[in-house]
This record gives C-alpha cells, structure tokens and sequence, in this order.
C-alpha cells in the first residue's frame, strides 16, 4: 500500500502519468473516491502521458466508456457511475478489455465483473489538495509499485 498527498491537480495529472509507466497489457486499474475527488483528472495524466498532451481525455460519465488505441495495447476508460445494473457492463465491450487496459471510475457498480488482479486507487479530497492510496490486489502490482516508489 502507498499512501501520498496530491497538492494540485498537476500532482494528480503526475501521479496518473507515474503509474502510466507502470501498465501492461491486461491490467485493471480501479479508481475509487468520491465526485470532484480527482479520478478522471489521474486517468487524463495517464492517458496524455502515454498518447500525447494534446489528447483530449474527456470524463465518460455519458458515454460510460471511451476507448483510446495506445502504441502497445487500447486503454478502455470506463465511467460505471450511471450503470443500472453489472450485467450492462458486456453492452460497454467490457469483454475486450483483456487485451488492453481497463481503467474503471466507480469499479464498485461492476460486482463480480471487476477482477481480484488490479490496482485500487483511493482518492479522496484533502484539504486544499487530494490524497491517494494505492493497493495492490493480486499478482504482480506491488512489486510494480515498489519499483516506482523506492
């Protein structure tokens, strides 16, 4: 578990391009927090990080996902916030995902959809600032994490 303290926006941009360097292909990354808490403005530091600034990252609360083809494999952005039920998760393409990156806003709605080899990230506000917990769940992530955080 890596717990950290996001002072602007910048530093949730810049935690979101750090775990960027982190993905391989098949990896589930599950964002936690709150409305306003900071979870598509880390996805949009990954996301630029790995395509480009000049993408535009919008959040997908009414599209539910947008897809991003990226120079090794596709990132999935999901946004489950308006979801009715998980059983709508297979209509967003949520079975293609294996090949790719899942990036999951309100990973909750998804039950027993959401795998138990992910990366949770915990963001809540903090003051004038956010604060960030990672947790490693499954194979391979805190390894991963440890590597970026020594």
């Amino acid at each position: 578990m890596q717990n950290l303290d996001l002072a602007s926006e910048d530093e949730t941009r810049a935690l979101g391009a750090r775990l960027a360097t982190l993905l391989q292909r098949g990896d589930v990354v599950a964002l936690h927090g709150d409305l306003g808490a900071g979870k598509t403005t880390l996805v949009r530091g990954l996301i630029q990080s790995i395509l480009g600034p000049a993408t535009e990252v919008p959040s997908p609360t009414y599209a539910l996902v947008q897809m991003y083809e990226g120079p090794s494999f596709p990132l999935w952005h999901f946004d489950l916030y308006r979801i009715e039920q998980a059983g709508d998760l297979q209509e967003l393409g949520w079975d293609d995902t294996p090949g790719g990156v899942a990036l999951i806003e309100w990973p909750q709605r998804a039950g027993a959809h959401l795998p138990e080899n992910r990366l949770d990230v915990f963001l809540q506000n903090s003051g004038e600032g956010r604060r960030a917990r990672l947790e490693a769940r499954g194979e391979g992530w805190q390894e991963r994490l440890d590597e970026l955080f020594v």
